[in-house]
C-alpha cells in the first residue's frame, strides 16, 4: 500500500471566531487533526473540532486515496453529486463489492440465506454478519491451511456455532463472561438437536462438512500480554503443528488490538479477520496509535469524544433526520442528564446508561429521573427545572451539533483501522481492510484481513456473495 499522498496545497485549518478576531487561516502540508473544546451554555457549536470545518465544507474532487482493496473512496454512500466533502474523499469505502442483501427481502427478520435452525435466537443484524464473516474466515482458511478456527470475544457464540456446525471448521471459543458461555453451550445443543431432526425429516439432505460443536472456554484475554489458551489446539495432529486463524466480530475496544498482537507474535497464528467495535474503550497510550505512521503525524491524538462518535451509524442516523421525528430529542435529554450527574459526582464521566424507552414520550425531568437510577445515582435528587428546560430549548441546536461531529464518524473510524493496517504492514505482514456487512445493517463493517503470505486475486474472492 502507498502511503496517502499530501492534501491539496490550499488546505486549512481555520482558528475559532472569537469576539472581533478574523478568522485566522494557516496553510498545512499534512493531514492534521485539531480539537478544540469551548466552556459555555450557548458555545455548543465551538465544541465542534474547528479544524476540521474546512473537512465538512471543502469540496474535493481528485483526491481518492486511501482505498480499501480495490474500491475508489468517491463510491462511498455519503457522496453527494459529482462533488464530495473532502471528509468523505479521504475515509475508507464502506460500501460492500456485493448489492444490498436479498435475503430480508422475503422476510424483514429472516434471512434467507441461513437455515430456520441457524436464524433461532439470531436478530437479523447478527444473521448477516455471521453469515457474510463465516464465510469469509472459512474461505481465508482454506487458502492459509489454518486447522483451526479461534473466535475472541464470542459472547453468545452465534458465530462460533455457525462456523462449525454450518461450514464444518474446527472452532474454539473463547469468552470471558461465564454466563455467556453457558448460554452458547446450551444453544449448540438445541441446535445440535434442531439439525438431527431435519436430517430425520430429509433423509436425502446428505450432511457434507463434519460436525463438530465449537470448544467453549471462559477466559479474559489481557490486550498486554499473550494468551496461552488462545494459542493452544485443540486435538493433536499428525500432520506438524498447529495453524490458527484468529476472528473476532465487534471485538470491543482493546481486544481488537490483543488480536493484532498475537497474529504478530505468534508464528503459529497465520492468518487474521477481525472487526472491532468500541474505540472509545482503547486504552491510552496501548491501544491506538500502533503504527510509527500515524505516531508520526502532527496532531494525531483522537480524545475520548471523538472515538466514541465513530461507533454511531451514519447511515441509520441519516433516516432517523429525514423522518424528524421525536426521538431525535434523545440526545438533547442525554445532554442535559450528563450536566446533572457531572454536578452530582464530578468524578462519574460519561458513564454508560442502559436505554430508555419511549424516551419521546417523556418530560425532560422524568428522563433524567429514569438515567440517575439507572448510573447508580439518588434518581429524588432535586433537579432545577428551569435549567433542564433551558436545556430543552436547545433541541435543535444539540441535534445539529451531533449530525456535524457524525460526519466526520467515518473519517476518525478511518484513522484508527489504517492505524491497524499500517501497524501489520509496517511489520511485512499482508493485510487488506474490507467491506463486507451491508453498512445499513451493520455500521462497523470493515474486517482487516492479514495474512503471513501473499493471497494475490484471492484478496478479491473473500469479499464476494457465495452463491
Amino acid at each position: 500500500m502507498r502511503s496517502p499522498a499530501p492534501l491539496a496545497p490550499w488546505w486549512y485549518n481555520a482558528k475559532v471566531w472569537e469576539g472581533r478576531d478574523k478568522p485566522e487561516l494557516q496553510p498545512a502540508g499534512h493531514l492534521r487533526f485539531h480539537f478544540r473544546q469551548r466552556r459555555g451554555v450557548y458555545g455548543i457549536f465551538h465544541r465542534q473540532p474547528m479544524g476540521h470545518t474546512p473537512l465538512l465544507m471543502a469540496g474535493s474532487t481528485g483526491w481518492t486515496e486511501p482505498t480499501t482493496a480495490g474500491h475508489n473512496a468517491a463510491g462511498d454512500a455519503w457522496g453527494r453529486g459529482g462533488h464530495q466533502s473532502t471528509a468523505c474523499a479521504l475515509a475508507f469505502t464502506r460500501t460492500p463489492g456485493f448489492q444490498t442483501p436479498s435475503e430480508f427481502l422475503e422476510n424483514p427478520s429472516q434471512s434467507s440465506r441461513l437455515t430456520a435452525p441457524f436464524r433461532k435466537h439470531v436478530r437479523p443484524k447478527k444473521q448477516h454478519e455471521i453469515r457474510r464473516l463465516g464465510e469469509l474466515v472459512k474461505k481465508l482458511s482454506d487458502f492459509t491451511g489454518c486447522t483451526q478456527v479461534v473466535d475472541v470475544g464470542s459472547g453468545q457464540g452465534h458465530l462460533s456455532r455457525f462456523m462449525a456446525l454450518g461450514l464444518g471448521l474446527m472452532v474454539k471459543s473463547i469468552e470471558g463472561d461465564q454466563r455467556l458461555v453457558e448460554r452458547a453451550q446450551r444453544l449448540d445443543q438445541e441446535l445440535l438437536q434442531a439439525l438431527e431432526k431435519e436430517e430425520k425429516r430429509n433423509p436425502q439432505v446428505v450432511q457434507t462438512n463434519p460436525r463438530h460443536s465449537p470448544h467453549h472456554v471462559v477466559r479474559w484475554v489481557d490486550p498486554t500480554a499473550l494468551c496461552e489458551e488462545l494459542l493452544l489446539p485443540l486435538e493433536n495432529t499428525c500432520q506438524g503443528r498447529a495453524r490458527l486463524l484468529l476472528t473476532g466480530l465487534h471485538a470491543c475496544g482493546d481486544l481488537s488490538v490483543a488480536l493484532l498482537r498475537h497474529f504478530s507474535c505468534c508464528p503459529e497464528v497465520v492468518a487474521l479477520a477481525s472487526v472491532g467495535c468500541c474505540y472509545m474503550k482503547l486504552s491510552d497510550p496501548g491501544g491506538y496509535p500502533l503504527s510509527q505512521w500515524v505516531a508520526g503525524l502532527p496532531g494525531y491524538e483522537l480524545p475520548y469524544r471523538l472515538r466514541e462518535g465513530a461507533c454511531h451509524a451514519l447511515e441509520e442516523y441519516a433516516e432517523r433526520l429525514q423522518k424528524a421525528g421525536p426521538g431525535l430529542r434523545t440526545h438533547c435529554y442525554r445532554a442535559a442528564l450528563e450536566t446533572v450527574i457531572r454536578r452530582a459526582r464530578p468524578e462519574l464521566r460519561r458513564p454508560g446508561v442502559q436505554g430508555i424507552p419511549r424516551v419521546h414520550e417523556l418530560k425532560i425531568e422524568e428522563y433524567v429521573q429514569r438515567g440517575l437510577q439507572r448510573v447508580g445515582l439518588d434518581p429524588q435528587l432535586p433537579l432545577n427545572l428551569a435549567a433542564l428546560q433551558a436545556h430543552q430549548a436547545q433541541e435543535n441546536r444539540v441535534v445539529a451539533f451531533f449530525s456535524l461531529a457524525l460526519l466526520l464518524a467515518p473519517l476518525v473510524e478511518t484513522l484508527i483501522l489504517l492505524d491497524r493496517l499500517l501497524y501489520l504492514q509496517e511489520q511485512g505482514f499482508h493485510a487488506e481492510l474490507l467491506p463486507i456487512f451491508s453498512p445499513e445493517l451493520s455500521p462497523r463493517n470493515l474486517v482487516l484481513v492479514a495474512t503471513k503470505m501473499p493471497l494475490g486475486q484471492a484478496l478479491s474472492i473473500l469479499e464476494t456473495e457465495d452463491s
